[in-house]
């Protein structure tokens, strides 16, 4: 396996496929690189370097008891970047991963960057406070942390085949395939890091992380995501990163890159050709 190892000795797992300018794709909770094959081979088919990586505690990375935080999240992501001697980096980040690229460009800045693309991502904030009305209850977040406590893997499966890819809506249509993947996916991480992540996740703040955007970013949503709601994410994102490309997808769910595959697909490749 393609390994690099941080400061502290995590290892973190990484693929690389094709030859190109450089994509790096950051994934979702409870997941991994795997989430991300679609678009990694698309891509790599058309001319681009697509590289994704298993988060620490996911995947094969190791299962760190500390660190499953979004600051050490984006210093790993900068470790890869470096380690790699990686330049002229695009970053593509969906849901948690979204908020993992925020941080990476407020902590380790846009030098060794193009662009960025925030897909389905949890910045600028999920938790509702004074400061962010429309962001969702601490009560919802805790319901998770419930629901991995109680039976992680009968939580996942229930997140898998309801909101997640949008199963529970009318018409829809969600393969048996996609919902055993998230499944697997999610057992394949680590039990303390998933649990960690959701407040990582949840609470953290990057309102500020996206002032610092001083880059092309594309912005993409669905207007039916029951899992990051649009009006607290996507749309207050697009406000804050300056000329930031935002893209509704009219009706899709969260897990876009599963859903609507071909649409996202082509999106990205336009936007790397900008």
């Amino acid at each position: 396996m393609s390994t690099i190892k941080t400061k502290d000795g995590t290892e973190i797992y990484y693929k690389d496929w094709g030859m190109g300018q450089p994509v790096i794709f950051s994934h979702g909770w409870p997941l991994n690189s795997d989430s991300w094959e679609a678009q990694m081979l698309f891509l790599a088919n058309h001319g681009y370097r697509s590289i994704a990586h298993d988060r620490r505690g996911h995947g094969r990375s190791s299962q760190t008891w500390a660190g499953n935080d979004m600051d050490t999240y984006a210093d790993d992501l900068a470790a890869l970047i470096t380690t790699l001697d990686l330049k002229d980096v695009v970053l593509v980040g969906f849901s948690a991963g979204g908020g993992e690229i925020a941080r990476y460009i407020s902590r380790h800045g846009t030098n060794r960057l193009d662009k960025a693309a925030l897909i389905s991502a949890v910045p600028p904030l999920m938790l509702r406070t004074a400061a962010n009305p429309a962001g969702l209850p601490l009560a919802e977040f805790d319901k998770i942390r419930d629901g991995s406590l109680a039976d992680r893997s009968q939580f996942y499966q229930d997140l898998a085949s309801g909101p997640f890819f949008g199963a529970n809506r009318p018409n829809a249509k969600v393969s048996q395939g996609m919902m055993d993947t998230f499944w697997r996916q999610g057992m394949t991480a680590g039990h303390k890091n998933t649990f960690d992540c959701i407040k990582a996740f949840s609470e953290t703040d990057f309102t500020e992380d996206l002032k610092k955007f001083d880059l092309p970013t594309l912005i993409i949503h669905g207007d039916d995501d029951q899992v990051v709601p649009i009006g607290a994410s996507g749309l207050l994102s697009a406000k804050l990163v300056k000329n930031a490309t935002l893209k509704i997808y009219k009706g899709a769910p969260h897990g876009i890159g599963y859903t609507h595959q071909s649409q996202l697909n082509n999106d990205l490749l336009a936007f790397l050709k900008t």
